[in-house]
């Protein structure tokens, strides 16, 4: 059984959301700390600091490529912008914490070229927010299977 998407298309903007019973610190920590992304997107290598570029592994991706990554923006532990540019595009992603009752959200959002890429960029990232949360909370990572191609049409109706 596919799992229930949660995203949506704003505009351009793909927002996907999702919560957490822990800290900005924490959850932070799991989106900038490299053995920490290794866990559900992929390990990087580099200096971090804004207008820098570090190399980061897609280890999930065929061939565990490695992408030139430059943060265009960082205020810890609240937002994080990154620009990357592979064979697929042009990509930049937004990352934003915030304290919603007892729970931090977070909220991811990438602005795309074409509405319609939605319907194959969505899957993807509710796929990896969902290894997020498997991570951080020891449960066993999904598989793409059950995100793609099920979650597409949930994306295409909203273009």
């Amino acid at each position: 059984m596919s799992p229930k998407p949660s995203g949506h298309l704003h505009g351009n903007d793909l927002m996907i959301t999702r919560s957490f019973q822990a800290t900005f610190d924490d959850v932070w920590e799991s989106v900038t700390k490299p053995e920490k992304t290794a866990l559900w997107f992929g390990g990087w290598e580099g200096e971090a600091g804004v207008g820098n570029v570090i190399r980061l592994q897609l280890i999930h991706e065929k061939g565990r490529p490695w992408s030139n990554v430059k943060i265009e923006a960082c205020e810890a532990p609240h937002r994080l912008v990154v620009t990357m540019k592979d064979d697929y595009g042009d990509w930049r992603i937004e990352l934003t914490l915030m304290q919603v009752g007892s729970t931090t959200e977070l909220r991811f959002v990438q602005p795309l070229s074409d509405r319609e890429l939605v319907g194959d960029v969505g899957p993807g990232w509710e796929y990896y927010l969902d290894k997020l949360v498997a991570a951080r909370e020891g449960k066993p990572s999904p598989s793409f299977d059950d995100y793609y191609p099920a979650q597409k049409a949930h994306y295409l109706e909203g273009t």
